[in-house]
């Protein structure tokens, strides 16, 4: 909305002249926020609005808490394992936003007869609304009960809401609610009730949600209202109808029975974030929000014929996440890519949780094919803690048969000092070496591995039983970096110490055929502290030699030249001024180091410095895909990784 009308009391002879003015403005907004204009004017002027001059009319303070509070009623019931239709409500506050989460309950379908309300002088009965005491907002709650006060109407409820006043609610109150009580206290800044005091009013599970963010559940409207308009908005919508709102809240609901990554863990002080009665609805802080819910959103906009603009919704959930950053518009091209056809991922650390967690996206997703190396009964165990709908496929050194590993490991390493008896013990202890071979063995596609232990020991085991390919005499590791207008990929940063001319050139080409699985044609510098020959001497001289041999070579189709500094790489004014004759017309996307001190320190220093988005390592030049993931690494990390593993084995 291009107009926000709050906190105004507009008296019934000023109707007409608030409309007229509205009109006069018309059409140089999109929309009207009557945030708060006090009832019963308020239905009058959105009717006229709305129904007699199409102008798009929202209330974000009421349905906010509406659709918030309503996502979370759907995951607490199936917490407490209660029906919408079956559960009792008891309402304390009668106001605009009472009222309007009532409607919206009714949407979700909670029936009506089975909503009380109450107000500052008790229940809204039949009674208090033929008397007159109640008016056209919320006389339609008025309900033929026994229950005068708020004491009494919350006795024997499922459901309390609190939309009123801090203080109101008392343990004694909460204690005479039915079995597994659900309270969403969201009066601010002090809820009717206070978190610890519900929680302790009661020996069986509470779901308690507040409006504070310093307790679980918190109802905050950021949750909803920017992706809702923005679903709105994108199709064009001429109103937020029900099936909008409706769709926001399944969408919100369903998110928080997700994995939550580990990002938005740690911004809230590493506290658990599971899905149960401490984690109903998403957190403010989830990314994830604005795909799920905007796209949410514009479907039902669609489907309920209110939408003016058609829009593919897998295209604009990728234009979604390119708004998050630019490594997730890079990594989508990948991601849909795996999707089209999904490989089998041995993960060698497969009974720890990350590995689990991320294992459970990629099947989820459609990813990959996830096999987990680890003690089967753990592995059983973290899918059942965390809550995962997952059936994981594992492979259990201690009591699965590894005769047939140990055999082709022994006969692929028997030259090189391995014993039949080393084998057997190395395919039964060290899950690098039995996910190695299980690849090698083509028992799966691809291979990660690294989570928990340093990059020179992961990698050594995959080095040892799968090599590097037949037209490759080295690996590498590469990082590729999102920046907001840019993408570069950098290399070497895990793997060659001191690489020669030859590696260089070797390493360039690996990197240049990554870039293009990314969609990105590449255009490679090598760097070094001299610009083409300004310094003469053995170390300028090995980038300088990579580059005329990749030059020369008719195979390579891609722009290359060095040796240069680093801002003549990527600073075009410097490229095509300075140095003109450069084969690179565009600054270079794929950054070759001298050596691995130098390509570890730069791109560290461009991730935190530069505010970049890095993905990797990457690892190029392997016969098989096998990628050697960072120590610490997120989830989100894992499965991206994972993607880039299985467009490698559809490459295979």
């Amino acid at each position: 909305a291009d107009i926000d009308v709050f906190d105004v009391e507009i008296e019934p002879e000023d109707v007409d002249e608030f409309v007229n003015i509205v009109s006069a403005m018309e059409p140089t907004f999109g929309g009207i926020n009557l945030e708060d204009i006090k009832a019963p004017e308020c239905f009058e002027i959105e009717s006229r609005l709305r129904d007699e001059m199409d102008i798009p009319v929202f209330h974000d303070d009421q349905h906010g808490t509406a659709i918030i509070s309503g996502a979370a009623l759907l995951n607490a019931l199936d917490v407490v394992g209660k029906e919408m239709d079956e559960v009792r409500v008891t309402f304390a506050g009668a106001g605009a936003a009472a009222t309007a989460t009532a409607r919206f309950y009714v949407s979700l379908g909670v029936r009506p007869d089975n909503i009380v309300m109450c107000d500052i002088d008790g229940v809204l009965t039949e009674e208090r609304r033929e008397a007159g005491e109640l008016n056209a907002q919320n006389s339609e709650f008025a309900r033929d009960v026994e229950a005068d006060t708020l004491e009494e109407a919350m006795a024997g409820a499922d459901v309390f809401v609190g939309l009123s006043a801090g203080g109101i609610v008392s343990q004694e109150m909460v204690a005479s609610m039915a079995d597994d009580p659900i309270l969403f206290a969201m009066a601010n800044p002090d809820p009717e009730i206070g978190y610890e005091e519900a929680k302790e009013a009661r020996d069986d599970t509470v779901v308690m949600a507040t409006g504070r963010s310093d307790y679980p559940n918190q109802v905050n409207n950021v949750l909803g209202f920017p992706f809702i308009f923005r679903g709105a908005l994108d199709a064009r919508a001429t109103e937020i109808n029900e099936e909008m709102k409706v769709a926001a809240a399944e969408a919100l609901a369903e998110l928080a029975r997700k994995d939550v990554p580990d990002a938005v863990v740690k911004a809230y002080g590493d506290q658990p974030l599971q899905f149960g009665p401490d984690y109903v609805i998403p957190k403010p802080l989830d990314t994830r929000v604005l795909f799920e819910v905007s796209a949410a959103v514009a479907r039902a906009a669609m489907e309920s014929g209110v939408a003016r603009q058609e829009i593919d919704l897998d295209t604009y959930r990728e234009r979604l996440e390119a708004r998050v950053g630019k490594s997730l518009e890079m990594l989508r091209v990948v991601l849909n890519k795996a999707q089209s056809d999904p490989k089998r991922v041995v993960l060698a650390e497969g009974d720890h949780e990350k590995m689990i967690r991320a294992a459970a996206r990629m099947r989820t997703e459609g990813i990959a094919e996830p096999l987990l190396v680890g003690d089967r009964e753990r592995i059983e165990s973290v899918v059942a803690e965390r809550g995962l709908d997952f059936s994981p496929s594992v492979v259990d050194p201690s009591a699965d048969a590894m005769d047939e590993y140990a055999e082709r490991l022994y006969k692929k390493r028997r030259r090189k000092g391995l014993t039949r008896r080393e084998a057997a013990e190395l395919v039964s202890t060290d899950p690098d070496y039995l996910a190695s071979v299980m690849v090698d063995a083509g028992d799966a596609d691809a291979m990660l591995t690294g989570l928990t232990h340093h990059y020179p020991p992961a990698l050594r085991p995959p080095l040892q039983v799968i090599g590097t390919k037949p037209d490759a005499n080295y690996a590498a590791g590469v990082y590729m970096l999102a920046f907001p207008d840019r993408v570069v990929f950098c290399a070497d940063a895990t793997v060659n110490r001191d690489p020669s001319a030859d590696v260089l050139a070797e390493v360039a080409q690996h990197t240049a055929d990554l870039a293009r699985r990314f969609n990105v044609d590449p255009r490679v510098a090598f760097l070094s502290y001299s610009d083409f020959g300004s310094v003469d001497n053995e170390g300028t001289r090995k980038p300088r030699t990579a580059a005329q041999s990749l030059r020369s070579d008719p195979d390579v189709d891609f722009p290359v030249d060095g040796e240069m500094q680093a801002d003549t790489a990527v600073v075009e004014d410097i490229l095509t001024g300075t140095y003109e004759f450069s084969e690179l017309d565009r600054p270079a996307n794929v950054l070759v180091f001298p050596n691995l001190e130098a390509g570890n320190v730069a791109y560290k220093l461009l991730q935190r410095l530069g505010d970049a988005e890095a993905v990797g390592p990457m690892l190029v030049g392997m016969d098989e895909p096998v990628h050697v993931i960072q120590r610490g690494d997120e989830v989100n990390d894992i499965v991206n990784l994972a993607a880039v593993a299985v467009v490698d084995a559809q490459e295979e």
